[in-house]
């Protein structure tokens, strides 16, 4: 990939149930995907502020930023290299409202999760997530 990345940060939004550990997962019809909660960063703003400003935009829920996870590198839709830092983010609150960039959003076992993601770069952030998430005391 040439020219310089499109930077964006994005979580993989998690939270425990009486079920064990749920990830978030967003449905953009735009693009018509299932991904993490991510967006690009604004002029001057840091990667670990646009996360957390994207998955209560994306999500309606607070979060608290957790692990780095690898960062996600692949071309755009518009075939520019982007570049995502991700984190795992225990979520603290909230309550999804659909919006114009998000229409539903759901909460799944990792399994699910997995099977439901679009994208490969997406789905290789679930182990590394699970491995932060383990390590967070309950």
């Amino acid at each position: 990939m040439t020219g310089t990345p499109v930077r964006a940060a994005g979580c993989v939004l998690w939270r425990r149930s009486p079920a064990g550990v749920e990830l978030a997962l967003v449905w953009r019809p735009k693009w018509s995907d299932w991904s993490w909660p991510k967006g690009k960063l604004k002029r001057g703003e840091s990667a670990e502020a646009a996360a957390l400003r994207e998955v209560e935009e994306e999500t309606g829920h607070t979060c608290r930023l957790g692990t780095p996870l690898p960062t996600a590198r692949y071309l755009d839709h518009a075939g520019r290299p982007k570049e995502v830092t991700y984190w795992a983010a225990e979520s603290t609150g909230g309550s999804f409202t659909p919006n114009d960039e998000v229409t539903t959003l759901l909460w799944l076992p990792p399994p699910e999760a997995r099977d439901r993601l679009t994208y490969p770069h997406d789905r290789d952030l679930i182990p590394p997530a699970l491995e932060a998430i383990a390590r967070v005391p309950r």
